[in-house]
């Protein structure tokens, strides 16, 4: 990682600088290592009675970084990491805010100390949809609106919490009443590596950290061997993206998370010089004159078929993608109360979206594959 030896030598500076006993107390903890490869905003120092994480991006454009300590049970908490929030690990109950957290809480086999959830119903795994149904997960508020007196009655060790900026009064009172409240930012990342990476943050809080370096490395390993089949292609089908919403067309831009995956699959997305990591909002205008003739058609917003589209505006039938069938969304997959499976195992399993594209752009790298998330539309 870039500039890594200033990084830690400041980062061990700040921790272990302070005076007398504690101060070689707690210079006996060797310094280590950032253990985070790609994510942009996490950042994990792992010692031997306790684990270091600090987020450096918990929403866009934050000017705030946070610490927290993952002590072991039974551990001596050094005095210079008193200042920060202390979570003593394994954690055994969670709350969680964000669809994305449910996959990596089941693929670290803990999904059963999860005990509340704002808006249960967008959560598709079969999994923890039965924990639900038994009362085991209580429905704790909405989106980031927590329902603070759910939450203190439930008290949890923990709450993994989102944010879109530092203004979230839910959040502020439930660290007022004592709770430990943790940002995760892996829906800031925008390399499909970045978010998967995340895992680790829950690894650590689980005390599983080799378990979640296990998962990870396989993703990782995974993603690579698809994106090796996609590089030696020759011929790049050209792609689209996106759909009308109101007045706009809305499609991934160019250093976008999405744009990044169209790439590695070996494909030629219109799009993939625009900068920004966020939407374009064009004309339908705009987009049919780029893109009239494009291969194929990716995540056409919400439709789940042709004929839905067509209803909705007959001009998409001008586009070569739409006439010759080559149109693919993830909307048509979704959990037992609506929620869409791609928005909550997408951004852990980058390796799944990738083999999904690489299929719809070159099937015969991929002889026999069946698509996980998208579904070709009929």
């Amino acid at each position: 990682m870039k500039k890594l030896t200033v990084i830690f030598f400041v980062f061990s500076l700040a921790l272990f600088s302070c005076k007398g006993e504690s101060a070689k107390k707690d210079v006996t903890q060797s310094v280590q290592a950032n253990s985070i490869k790609y994510a942009k905003g996490l950042r994990l120092y792992r010692y031997k009675d306790f684990s270091v994480v600090k987020v450096t991006r918990p929403w866009p454009d934050a000017t705030t970084t946070f610490t927290y300590v993952m002590l072991q049970k039974g551990a001596v908490l050094p005095d210079s990491l008193k200042q920060y929030t202390v979570v003593n690990v394994p954690v055994t109950k969670l709350v969680a805010t964000s669809t994305t957290h449910i996959p990596s809480l089941e693929i670290l086999g803990v999904e059963n100390t999860l005990v509340g959830f704002p808006g249960t119903n967008y959560i598709s795994s079969e999994k923890t949809r039965a924990l639900i149904d038994g009362g085991k997960i209580k429905e704790a508020g909405a989106n980031e609106s927590l329902n603070t007196e759910v939450v203190v009655d439930l008290q949890p060790d923990a709450i993994v919490a989102f944010a879109v900026d530092g203004a979230n009064k839910s959040l502020q009172a439930l660290q007022n009443a004592g709770l430990k409240v943790l940002y995760n930012g892996d829906w800031t990342e925008q390399t499909p590596m970045g978010k998967a990476e995340w895992i680790k943050l829950f690894g650590a809080l689980y005390g599983l950290d080799d378990k979640a370096d296990e998962i990870f490395t396989g993703i990782e390993k995974d993603y690579n061997e698809a994106l090796k089949l996609a590089q030696v292609v020759k011929q790049k089908p050209t792609v689209m993206a996106g759909a009308m919403l109101n007045d706009q067309w809305l499609m991934p831009q160019g250093d976008s998370w999405f744009a990044q995956f169209y790439k590695d699959a070996g494909g030629t997305y219109f799009w993939a010089n625009t900068k920004g990591t966020g939407s374009l909002s064009l004309s339908f205008e705009q987009v049919l004159e780029r893109a009239q003739n494009a291969d194929v058609w990716i995540g056409p917003g919400q439709y789940t078929s042709l004929l839905q589209m067509q209803e909705a505006n007959p001009h998409y039938a001008q586009f070569k993608a739409f006439r010759e069938k080559r149109v693919y969304s993830y909307s048509n997959k979704t959990g037992k109360t609506g929620g869409l499976i791609f928005y909550e195992l997408a951004p852990n399993r980058p390796d799944l979206v990738l083999k999904d594209l690489v299929y719809i752009f070159h099937p015969e790298l991929l002889p026999g594959y069946k698509l996980h998330f998208f579904e070709q539309l009929k």
